[in-house]
C-alpha cells in the first residue's frame, strides 16, 4: 500500500510552526479586545449564494477558486473562502440590526483552490474583524490603528507600511468605470482573456488583474482619485487627517482597489518586504452596500483580514512553551505517589511531565530533553518521611521538601 498522504494544498500543524500561529492569534484577540471587539465563528460551509452573490460573479475566488459540492438534500454548499460574507450573514440572520454598532472578530480555517506557495494553502487560517452600523471615517481610522497595532504588537515596529486610497462612494464609482471602460476599450486586443471577458461586468477587476499583458495596460489608466466626487473627497481627506493625528504613516497608493466587488470609499493593505518580494500580510476596506445585498438593510461595514500562517512565518523567534517540572519515582512502591504529586501540582498551575517507566538515570534524562527547570524526585526514603527531593536542572543544586510544602516552593 502506498503511503498515505494529505491533500496538495494542505498540511499538519504542530510543533513550533503550531505555536507561531497560536501567537497571532493571541496577540490579535488580545489588540481587538481591547477595542471592544467581540468573538464570533461561523460555520465553516454556507450556502453558495452567500459567497456567490457577494463576493461578486466575476472575482477569481468565485470564478475558480471555490469549493462546492451538493449535500444530500440537494442544496448548494460552499466552504468558506473568507470570512466577511460569513460574518454580514450571521448579522443580518440574527437580526442584529437593532444593536448598532456591532464589533465581531473571528478566526478559523477557509478553502481556497488555488497554486499552493509559501505561506498561502488550499486550507488557510484567516483573522479577521468586522465592524457595522458606523458610517463616519472614526471607524476606518479605528480599525486601520488597530490592525497597525497588532502587527506591532508582532515584532513588526517599523516594518509594515500602510497603503490606502478610496474608491468613493457609488456616484463616483459610476463615474470612474465610464472613464476605465472608455481606456479599456482601446486597449480591448492588450488584455487577458479572463480580462475581456470583465470588462463589461466588472472593469474595476482588470486593476487587480495579476496578468502580466493587463499590468502594462493598466499603468496609464485613469485614477480613481479623479472621480471622486467631493463627499467622497472629504471622507478620504477626513479619515488619513485622523491617521495623521494618530502618527500612523501611511501611502496613497492611487492603483488599490482590493479584489471583491463589496469594497467602497476606503480600502487598505498593510505590506512588509520581510517575505521577501513586498507583500501584502492584511487587508481590507469599508462595504457599505454588503449588508444591504444581503436583505439587512443599509448598514455601513469596514474590517479586515489576515492569513496567520503569513503572519506566523514573519515571526524570528520560536515561541517556548513554559519550562516543565518533571516527578521522577524511584522505585515500584514510589510510582502511585508520584502520580499523586504529579496531579496536584497540575491542579496548582504547573505544567508537569512524568516518565512513564525507565530507570533513575533514564528519566533524568527525558526530564532534560524536555528542557525541565526542576525534578521532584521521590524515592524509597522520601515515601517515608512524605518528603521529595526537589533538583533544580540548571544549577544541580537539590534539597529535601516536605511534600506539604512543595508547591509553595515551586511558586
Amino acid at each position: 500500500m502506498d503511503k498515505v498522504q494529505s491533500v496538495r494544498g494542505t498540511y499538519d500543524l504542530y510543533g513550533a510552526a503550531k505555536r507561531k500561529m497560536k501567537k497571532v492569534i493571541a496577540t490579535g484577540s488580545e489588540v481587538v479586545e481591547k477595542y471592544g471587539f467581540e468573538e464570533i465563528e461561523t460555520p465553516i460551509f454556507e450556502f453558495t449564494e452567500v459567497f456567490s452573490r457577494n463576493l461578486g460573479d466575476t472575482s477569481d475566488i468565485v470564478t475558480k477558486e471555490m469549493y462546492c459540492f451538493e449535500d444530500k438534500g440537494g442544496e448548494s454548499l460552499t466552504l468558506r473562502p473568507e470570512g466577511t460574507a460569513g460574518v454580514v450573514r450571521a448579522f443580518v440572520s440574527n437580526g442584529m440590526q437593532q444593536n448598532l454598532p456591532v464589533k465581531f472578530y473571528y478566526h478559523g480555517p477557509m478553502f481556497r483552490y488555488e497554486r499552493p506557495q509559501k505561506g498561502r494553502q488550499r486550507q488557510f487560517t484567516q483573522f479577521g474583524v468586522e465592524l457595522l452600523g458606523v458610517e463616519t471615517p472614526q471607524a476606518d481610522i479605528e480599525v486601520i490603528a488597530m490592525a497597525y497595532e497588532f502587527l506591532e504588537k508582532l515584532g513588526l515596529n517599523g516594518q509594515v507600511t500602510v497603503e490606502i486610497n478610496s474608491l468613493g462612494d457609488e456616484e463616483s464609482r459610476n463615474a470612474y468605470r465610464t472613464k476605465l471602460v472608455a481606456y479599456l476599450q482601446e486597449h480591448y486586443d492588450e488584455l487577458s482573456d479572463d480580462s475581456k471577458n470583465r470588462l463589461q461586468k466588472n472593469p474595476l477587476r482588470i486593476l487587480d488583474s495579476k496578468e502580466d499583458c493587463d499590468k502594462k495596460v493598466v499603468e496609464n489608466a485613469p485614477l480613481y482619485a479623479d472621480s471622486l466626487n467631493e463627499t467622497s473627497k472629504k471622507f478620504f481627506a477626513d479619515v488619513l487627517q485622523g491617521l495623521d493625528n494618530l502618527g500612523i504613516k501611511y501611502r496613497v497608493n492611487n492603483r488599490l482597489v482590493r479584489g471583491l466587488d463589496y469594497y467602497s470609499h476606503t480600502v487598505f493593505e498593510l505590506t512588509t518586504d520581510k517575505l521577501g518580494a513586498q507583500g501584502t500580510v492584511l487587508a481590507g476596506g469599508r462595504y457599505n452596500g454588503l449588508v444591504a445585498q444581503m436583505g439587512g438593510g443599509e448598514v455601513a461595514g469596514i474590517g479586515w483580514a489576515c492569513g496567520v500562517e503569513r503572519l506566523a512565518m514573519l515571526l524570528e523567534q520560536d515561541v517556548d512553551l513554559p519550562r516543565p517540572i518533571a516527578v521522577i519515582p524511584v522505585g515500584d512502591d514510589t510510582e502511585s505517589k508520584a502520580l499523586e504529586i504529579a496531579h496536584k501540582l497540575r491542579l496548582a498551575g504547573f505544567r508537569v511531565e512524568q516518565s512513564y517507566s525507565g530507570n533513575m538515570k533514564k528519566r533524568m534524562i527525558k526530564a532534560n530533553k524536555v528542557n525541565a527547570v526542576k525534578a521532584v524526585i521521590i524515592g524509597s526514603d522520601e515515601l517515608a518521611n512524605n518528603n521529595v527531593t526537589l533538583k533544580d536542572l540548571d544549577s544541580g543544586e537539590q534539597k529535601t521538601v516536605a511534600q506539604t510544602d512543595l508547591i509553595k516552593e515551586l511558586q
